[in-house]
Parts: structure tokens; C-alpha cells; sequence
């Protein structure tokens, strides 16, 4: 729609997880180097916890990629698994041949005999769960369990959870202690800064083949970050609303009046930010309409 117009290949502020636009703010990145140090040292569980909307599926398969050359992987996208069809997922994933009907303990043995083949290639097993709070009790505990097919001196396998903060919870529930005593790594996702926006934006708009100047006024810049609190998936969601409404007008920079448009028309977002003057107009009107109030009550006590 305004990609020719803006001289762009793709949309840079799709919502979709492309890992091509991975940007390595300071979050991410330091969230990437807990799990590479902990799948370095050899641990078994680790957690990832983050808000809706601030990267964990990005970053879960950016991680993907950097380790397909050197470990096994499993991505499950859809945690919502019974303890057979978690196991089923895990085999089909590792492309081994189960027979049709086959039990979890059968499919359980199934995967031990390739986690062996795996340590002998040196190449360690690591599941990486996006949406983990969605997760069954029962499956929780079995992956638990899956995770007891060890060497006296390694783990076998290391499984990864991407989850939402209530996550935590679940894991405070006693029948989830066992499991809760092995995370051994956690890290909490935080949003971006808000003098990380700037290089965030054009990061996207450069991926996506962007090459003229800068497109986000300053001002337009600090009206997104205080509509969007620093949340990558707002901030998408306001940047391409921004550039539509700048393609609309003809215009090729977005400034505080593109940017306030695509705040109001987005839901979730604080469409009016501390500052700005639309705030101002939206407590000018409060106070008259106050005032108005007083005086019908004055008029009214006085007849």
C-alpha cells in the first residue's frame, strides 16, 4: 500500500515475528546471552518471562536459528498438549519413526535412544516452548519427568520456556514445586528504553529497504514511546498506522499530529499522552464542563 511510496520492499512494522527485523535492544539481548550461558553450562530448565507484545516468539526463534547448526531443536508453538501428544510433538519434530498407536512409555524410550545418538554426535536436545502458561499441569510435569533421561554427568535435554508473567504463578502452585526447583535461569523481558526507539524504528525501516532520511520526527518518535510504553508490538502497530496516515496525506515524514492519529485510532494504546496537547485540550474541556455544572446547580439552588 505505501511500500512503492516510501520506497520500501515489505511493510517494516508487520506484526508477524520476522527474525530478519530482530532488533538486538537491550533486553533481547541480554535475555539471548541467559540462554546461551545456561545451555553453555549445561542446565536443564530455563524461563523467559514476559509482558503481551514485547518479543518472546521473536526472540524464541531468533534463538531457533542460532542454533540449528550446533544443537537438536524442537520448537512447540501450541503448548495446549496432552502428556502423549507432548511426546508425540517431541518424536515428530526429531522426524523418528513411531509406530501408529505407539504409548508414551514407548514414545518415551523413543526419545531416549536419540538423546543418546544426539550426546554421541555431541549435539545437545533443546525444546523451546513458546506460550508455556498455556501449558497443562500434566504436561508440565512430564516434560519434568522427560528431563530425568540423563548421564550421571550431563543433561541430555534442555528445555526452554517462553511465557507470560502469570507463568510464575503456575509455578508456585505445589504440585509444580518439583519442576519450579529446576529453572535454574530466569529472566524477565523488559520493554525498550525510550532512547532505543529511535534506532529500533530505523533498524525495521532499513530491513525493509528504506533509504532516504529520517522518517520519524523526534517529537512524533517521543509521542509513539509514551503511547506504546516501550512495547515492540504497539510500537509496530503505531509505526505502520503512522505511515499510512503519512501516504494519505502525501506527506514523507511523520510528525506529532501523523503520529497522535494513529494513537487514537489504536486500541491499547494511551491515546492521549502526558504532554501533549491534545492532554491539554482533554482537561481545558474537563474544567468547562465542570464549570458548566456548578453554575446549572447555582441557577437551579437560587430559583
Amino acid at each position: 500500500m505505501y511500500e512503492q511510496f516510501f520506497g520500501l520492499r515489505e511493510k517494516p512494522f508487520s506484526l508477524t515475528p520476522d527474525t530478519d527485523f530482530f532488533y538486538r535492544y537491550s533486553g533481547h539481548q541480554e535475555a539471548l546471552n541467559v540462554l546461551l550461558v545456561a545451555l553453555r553450562n549445561g542446565e536443564g530448565f530455563v524461563r523467559i518471562i514476559g509482558e503481551v507484545g514485547t518479543g518472546k516468539t521473536l526472540l524464541c526463534r531468533h534463538l531457533l536459528k542460532l542454533l540449528q547448526n550446533d544443537c537438536a531443536t524442537v520448537y512447540l508453538p501450541n503448548p495446549l498438549l496432552t502428556t502423549h501428544e507432548l511426546y508425540q510433538a517431541i518424536a515428530s519434530e526429531l522426524q523418528l519413526p513411531i509406530p501408529d498407536g505407539a504409548t508414551v512409555q514407548q514414545l518415551c524410550q523413543r526419545i531416549l535412544e536419540e538423546l543418546i545418538r544426539l550426546r554421541d554426535e555431541d549435539r545437545p536436545l533443546v525444546v523451546l516452548i513458546d506460550e508455556a502458561q498455556a501449558m497443562p499441569h500434566r504436561s508440565l510435569e512430564a516434560l519434568r519427568l522427560l528431563s530425568n533421561l540423563e548421564t550421571e554427568k550431563e543433561k541430555l535435554l534442555h528445555i526452554f520456556f517462553f511465557a507470560q508473567p502469570e507463568f510464575e504463578q503456575r509455578l508456585a502452585q505445589p504440585e509444580l514445586r518439583q519442576l519450579c526447583q529446576r529453572i535454574s535461569y530466569s529472566y524477565r523481558l523488559p520493554t525498550l528504553q525510550q532512547q532505543e526507539l529511535a534506532g529500533y524504528l530505523d533498524h525495521r525501516l532499513k530491513i525493509a529497504g528504506f533509504q532516504g532520511g529520517q522518517l520519524f520526527h523526534p517529537g512524533a518518535i517521543k509521542m509513539i514511546y509514551a503511547a506504546s510504553q516501550g512495547i515492540p508490538r504497539l510500537i509496530n502497530l503505531l509505526a505502520h498506522k503512522s505511515l499510512l496516515a503519512a501516504y494519505g496525506k502525501g506527506v514523507r515524514q511523520i510528525d506529532r499530529e501523523l503520529a497522535r492519529r494513529a494513537i487514537v485510532d489504536t486500541s491499547g494504546a494511551d491515546s492521549v499522552p502526558k504532554g501533549s496537547a491534545l492532554a491539554v485540550f482533554m482537561v481545558d474541556l474537563g474544567t468547562i464542563m465542570a464549570a458548566s455544572v456548578l453554575t446549572l446547580l447555582i441557577l437551579k439552588v437560587c430559583q
